[in-house]
């Protein structure tokens, strides 16, 4: 059973992603940027406050990569069964009751997880680190939201993490939603989330922002890679990569897709063609890396093969066609909902000065 991290409710094979027991798809790139002693992002991943008007920008071809498999895979104590803990009784046991304030009210991510139903902290942290992905996309400060803390677990000193109450939001809607707790968290969170749609609409956005996130980086990644490889018309090479993957031409792919001038195409796709993308451009740099591939002709030849391999993969494990993929809403947009959303949740809680 594969994570969802493409089609909801798809039965086949997937592209990109974890799968339920934590292994991660053989389609998702390796990227150790979290620090194993403390549970933080690498320095150069951290969000910062910035002056307004200035896009953040993390270093090229580093991403919040997944959370080391040596951390402890100590068990969680099952929740109890009853009734839901997600709801709006502050003085009822359960997800409210929960919070801690210390300088800002958080939920240890730990406790999170047995509310959402899971039975490892290995599979649940790398929820956690999909939120920190987010955040940093977003440009929302993680010192105000995840907070890497160690403290006894289950008898043993381990990283756990304070999360805000948008983190846990962000928690909930990146976890498995075939689990019944975590499809209660999710229209919990959704019925104080005014800014946003319906909550399955939430999930996939959420999901959406980390994936566009990912894909950003890697093509900036694989920009300075063409470069020292010698590349002259970057255009052309991209324009190879989306033939080989779409089986048309750029120009085309936006006709289609009725992308308007000046935005790009991955702006405008959901979670199973931005998945597929991704795998394009991460191989796409590993063959010019490990075959030492030099020179214009010979990069837009290589990017069209990757492309055209991965279109063949989805082929062959039955997969809808890229270019027969309906359009999601303008990413810009999701974006600028969960950041309301960040600043309803921030009043909400409020954040107590000096502590």
């Amino acid at each position: 059973m594969w994570h969802r991290y493409l089609s909801p409710n798809s039965h086949k094979p997937l592209l990109c992603g974890f799968s339920a027991s934590g292994e991660r798809s053989p389609f998702t790139p390796e990227i150790d940027s979290i620090n194993p002693e403390t549970g933080a992002p690498h320095p150069s991943l951290r969000s910062k406050r910035r002056p307004s008007g200035r896009k953040k920008r993390v270093a090229d071809g580093e991403l919040p990569g997944h959370f080391p498999l040596n951390m402890s895979d100590a068990e969680l104590v099952p929740a109890s069964p009853g009734e839901n803990p997600f709801h709006l009784e502050p003085n009822q046991p359960g997800f409210e009751s929960l919070g801690n304030d210390n300088g800002f009210r958080f939920w240890w991510a730990s406790q999170l997880g047995t509310l959402l139903g899971y039975a490892s902290l290995t599979s649940f942290f790398k929820a956690v680190q999909k939120a920190m992905s987010v955040c940093i996309t977003l440009g929302i400060d993680l010192s105000e939201n995840i907070v890497p803390h160690k403290r006894e677990l289950n008898g043993k000193e381990q990283v756990d993490y304070k999360l805000s109450r948008f983190a846990c939001y962000l928690v909930a809607m990146n976890s498995d939603s075939k689990k019944p707790e975590v499809a209660s968290a999710q229209a919990y969170f959704a019925a104080i989330a005014s800014s946003l749609e319906a909550y399955m609409h939430q999930a996939e956005g959420v999901e959406r922002v980390h994936i566009r996130g990912e894909v950003s980086e890697r093509e900036r990644s694989l920009s300075g890679v063409t470069k020292f490889a010698g590349i002259k018309n970057y255009a052309l090479f991209q324009n190879a990569g989306y033939r080989g993957l779409y089986n048309m031409d750029l120009w085309r792919l936006r006709q289609i897709k009725n992308v308007a001038k000046g935005r790009s195409p991955l702006d405008f796709m959901g979670r199973e063609e931005l998945a597929a993308n991704l795998f394009r451009i991460t191989q796409t740099e590993a063959k010019i890396r490990n075959e030492t591939i030099r020179g214009q002709t010979p990069l837009e030849n290589a990017a069209e093969s990757v492309g055209r391999k991965v279109r063949a993969t989805i082929r062959d494990i039955g997969g809808t066609m890229p270019e027969n993929l309906p359009p999601s809403g303008d990413i810009k947009a999701v974006q600028k909902n969960l950041k309301s959303t960040h600043r309803e949740f921030k009043k909400l809680d409020g954040r107590k000065k000096g502590k």
